[in-house]
């Protein structure tokens, strides 16, 4: 019996031993049958559809401008210079750098006290002169009574010759009458020479002493005016700078000792390249009078001003390309002179353009235009301008059509979009019924995820528990639940 038992036993653990081995291989056969089910099995691809901005394309006329850096001048300027040197003893109230003169005012005033001097030596030889020029026409009046009277008294000796002559022809007279009678009639015209010469010499006296009295005249009008160059004035309202005179200082003529600026005249000046020179030109190859627009750009303010192209440089310059170009403005309250600003010039009017944004242009020229079923195409464009963050492009057939203001790697010819117009309301999530068991294993998975933040749990989670859920978000979840 005991043999019995034992056989018996050790037939049950024998076939408890077979069984476990078939039962292990046939975990292990349906294992590898499973995996090769999945690994041969197609994947369900869905196609994935991205969200793009689209804006409408609208052709019509466009106003480019041009927008540059330029620099501000005065085009009134003038500098402050002592006309002669000495001493400064006055100064007028105001005189420093920013200080605001008005036309006409007194500046400053240099000692003048040898300039006086000066001016009443120059008034007394005048007056010498003067005296000098009554004193030489009164001796030319007496130089001609004197030869009148000179030329009566030869007349009187050559008529007396004539007699005695007469009479020697009677043979009354005697020869030595005669010769005593040519005598005194030679003697009478030497005195008319003698006379002639005195009247030539007090004429020459009367022209040197008009000469003289020209130079003294001269001399006191240099006198004053070198006096009144003592006292400066304003030539014209405006702002000082540069100011250097002070009160007791000595200046040497022809020194700088200011500047005055008239900030209400002002111009800007700035640099064009050569493609938009030219893009300025009339129809008769000149400048346009374009109006312009500078800004000054400061923390938290901007000063503006307007003018118009008034000329050109008449040059390139050393070592510069393009067109140097000259604008008048027309107010400029708060700039200065030595400002950078931004100059704005408005170009002629382009016809038939579209301003899209700067985003929306490809590499090779191109924009992706919304097809039929929201699908992308590229479309070509010719750009014309770029205006900061815009551009202006014309094209063919695309007006009305829709353009995808910003292009991104993702998109492309023939992607599906979802469109998104500028103004539209967003379209609400499709929502989806959660069923126990799927509320069950997304709140496993979510509580076990390592990598989610806890925001984003508590968010997903809140959601599970009132049992709804965006389908994009199930899809998600998901998708990383793997099934």
């Amino acid at each position: 019996m005991r043999f019995l038992g034992r056989s018996l036993t050790g037939l049950f653990l024998l076939a408890t031993t077979l069984g476990l081995l078939a039962l292990a291989g046939l975990q292990i056969s349906s294992a590898f049958k499973a995996r090769a089910e999945r690994d041969s099995a197609k994947p369900s691809a869905r196609e994935r559809v991205f969200s793009a901005n689209v804006i409408p394309y609208v052709a019509g006329r466009e106003v480019p401008v041009l927008s540059v850096f330029g620099e501000l001048a005065a085009r009134r300027a003038l500098d402050v210079r002592a006309r002669t040197g000495g001493t400064v003893v006055d100064l007028a109230e105001g005189f420093e750098t920013g200080g605001q003169v008005s036309k006409g005012q007194l500046l400053l005033r240099i000692d003048p006290s040898d300039f006086e001097a000066a001016l009443k030596l120059a008034q007394t030889d005048l007056e010498q002169a003067i005296a000098d020029g009554r004193d030489a026409k009164a001796a030319l009046e007496l130089a001609r009574d004197d030869l009148e009277n000179a030329r009566a008294q030869a007349d009187l000796r050559a008529a007396a010759l004539k007699r005695q002559q007469d009479l020697v022809a009677r043979r009354v007279g005697t020869e030595a009458a005669v010769e005593n009678a040519a005598l005194a009639d030679a003697a009478a015209k030497q005195a008319v020479l003698s006379r002639r010469q005195s009247v030539i010499t007090a004429k020459a006296r009367v022209s040197t002493a008009a000469a003289t009295l020209s130079r003294r005249e001269i001399a006191l009008d240099e006198a004053r005016r070198r006096l009144n160059e003592t006292q400066i004035y304003a030539e014209f309202a405006g702002t000082l700078s540069d100011v250097t005179a002070l009160r007791g200082g000595v200046v040497t003529a022809n020194e700088k000792l200011a500047r005055i600026v008239d900030p209400s005249t002002l111009e800007v000046s700035f640099r064009l390249s050569t493609a938009q020179y030219t893009r300025l030109l009339d129809a008769d190859g000149t400048l346009a009078k374009s109006p312009v627009t500078i800004r000054l750009e400061t923390a938290g303010a901007s000063l503006i001003a307007t003018g118009k192209i008034a000329r050109e440089s008449a040059n390139v310059g050393d070592g510069q390309t393009g067109r140097l170009i000259f604008a008048t403005l027309d107010s400029a309250t708060g700039f200065r002179p030595g400002d950078f600003v931004v100059v704005e010039v408005a170009e002629p009017p382009l016809d038939n353009v579209a301003r899209l944004p700067a985003s929306a242009l490809g590499t090779q020229s191109t924009v992706l235009i919304l097809g039929d079923g929201d699908r992308l195409e590229d479309a070509p464009v010719t750009l014309l301008r770029r205006q900061g963050d815009d551009i202006l492009v014309r094209a063919n057939g695309l007006n009305g059509r829709e353009v995808v203001a910003e292009r991104t790697p993702t998109l492309g010819a023939g992607i599906q979009v979802k469109p998104v117009r500028a103004g539209a309301m967003p379209e609400a999530p499709e929502m989806v019924t959660l069923a126990p068991e799927d509320q069950e294993k997304i709140r496993a998975f979510v509580a076990s995820n390592t990598r989610m933040a806890e925001d984003a749990k508590a968010r997903i989670l809140k959601q599970v528990d009132a049992g709804k859920m965006p389908a994009d978000s199930l899809a998600r979840i998901k998708s990383r639940m793997g099934g």
